[in-house]
């Protein structure tokens, strides 16, 4: 859906808004709803790559051993408020995951 509302906004200088959302069967509130969020969305972003940035610098700490559930006990006893699910998210989205050393039985 971002996409559509994107493309709305780079062509609504032609037609009017009201036709373009017409046309790609959007409705027309829900597309000023995105627009306005423009601000919450970067803002988000930023946190997270702050985020991202910590997580990284205690994921080379730990010599890339640690996951998500150290990387989340760590941050907490640094004074971060964070919820482990975010954790976990920012850190499959960065690619960056712990390491078991233990030998697994079959």
């Amino acid at each position: 859906m971002t996409a559509v509302y994107a493309f709305i906004e780079a062509e609504k200088t032609t037609p009017t808004v009201a036709l373009l959302c017409r046309l790609l069967k959007v409705a027309r509130s829900s597309f000023y709803a995105w627009r306005s969020g423009a601000k919450a969305r970067a803002e988000r972003k930023a946190a997270d790559d702050a985020l991202a940035h910590e997580i990284t610098v205690l994921h080379i700490a730990s010599r890339h051993t640690y996951g998500v559930p150290r990387i989340h006990a760590e941050l907490r006893r640094l004074g971060h408020r964070v919820n482990r699910k975010r954790v976990e998210r920012v850190m499959r989205e960065r690619g960056i995951a712990g390491v078991t050393r233990r030998r697994r039985r079959v």
